[in-house]
């Protein structure tokens, strides 16, 4: 559950005069920009761009970037994109420049399910005229550049059944002594980057059946680095989505700073799928609300609009 919903009486004619008599003039009205973007959903956003580029024969999105700044510029212009155009954004500038930001290739590439993979690899082509898998693949190497290129694909959806699960399960637990970790990381890829994920939960099922032990202390005994994150990260995925994320954006907060990034890109890409969701498991796990470590973590304008987004208190 979303904690965004579709605005019951919605006119996006009269939201896009809102948003221009906002930005008109001297000054900036930012709660009023705050309030309409938060507060509708992301089909109802793309309605008010064509509204207001029908009605003044402007730019929303330049506009909104010539009056906004900082923490809140990104997080209301990253509102304002598709959620695929968002996350083909995030990828590429996790790809370009010096150095890449493998975290943000991780969490975006093995949390989305297929239908958003292929709206992802859509969006990334026509933005920036490359294929998102050549992308990934000349910006890592080894088992990690493989992880990703396969992510990048459509997951196969199998039979449910128990045998199929079964053997994916012996081929995991499968790790002899011997097992060079060329092979053991091969198999887990094989599977792990590969099944959908009803068919992985029995798959890790089976694995603690057999091994008396969860997959993840499989992968944190034998693998390292990248490689490590990456598997981690599609177990917890398939286990307990809102959970993997509620853990992220706690880890955003905690501590000195705030790793403002992560934080916005969790709010923006998971306010209509699961944001809900992932409060309660925040309360869950850190006995602590997410609204009251944002409002104790950030400021301004910026936390006005993340507390729209996480919508309530629990």
């Amino acid at each position: 559950r979303g904690t965004v919903q579709p605005a019951g009486s919605f006119n996006d004619d009269g939201d896009a005069q809102v948003l221009r008599k906002a930005m008109k003039g001297l000054g900036t009205d930012e709660g009023a920009i705050i309030e309409v973007v938060t507060q509708r959903s992301n089909a109802q956003r793309q309605q008010i761009l064509k509204a207001y580029k029908a009605h003044y024969g402007r730019d929303l999105m330049a506009d909104l970037k010539s009056e906004l700044s900082g923490s809140l510029a990104k997080l209301i212009l990253g509102l304002m994109l598709t959620p695929a155009q968002y996350d083909a954004k995030q990828l590429r500038k996790a790809v370009e420049g010096a150095g890449t930001d493998e975290k943000v290739l991780i969490e975006i590439m093995a949390t989305r399910n297929n239908q958003e993979i292929k709206a992802i690899n859509e969006a990334y082509q026509e933005a920036y005229h490359k294929r998102l898998e050549d992308d990934l693949s000349s910006d890592t190497s080894g088992h990690f550049k493989r992880i990703l290129v396969s992510l990048a694909l459509v997951r196969v959806v199998p039979l449910l059944g128990l045998v199929p699960s079964l053997l994916w399960a012996v081929k995991l637990a499968d790790v002899s002594s011997n097992d060079s970790s060329d092979s053991l990381e091969t198999r887990f890829l094989s599977i792990l980057c590969t099944r959908s994920y009803p068919h992985l939960r029995r798959v890790f099922q089976e694995f603690i059946k057999m091994t008396n032990h969860d997959v993840e202390h499989a992968i944190r005994k034998r693998m390292s680095g990248d490689v490590k994150d990456a598997f981690l990260a599609i177990v917890r995925s398939v286990k307990n989505k809102p959970a993997f994320f509620a853990d992220k954006l706690y880890k955003s907060m905690k501590g000195a700073g705030t790793d403002e990034r992560t934080l916005t890109r969790i709010m923006i890409s998971r306010s209509e799928i699961d944001l809900f969701n992932i409060r309660g498991e925040f309360v869950d796990l850190f006995d602590k609300s997410l609204h009251h470590m944002i409002e104790k973590d950030t400021s301004g304008d910026y936390c006005k609009a993340l507390l729209a987004l996480c919508g309530g208190e629990d």
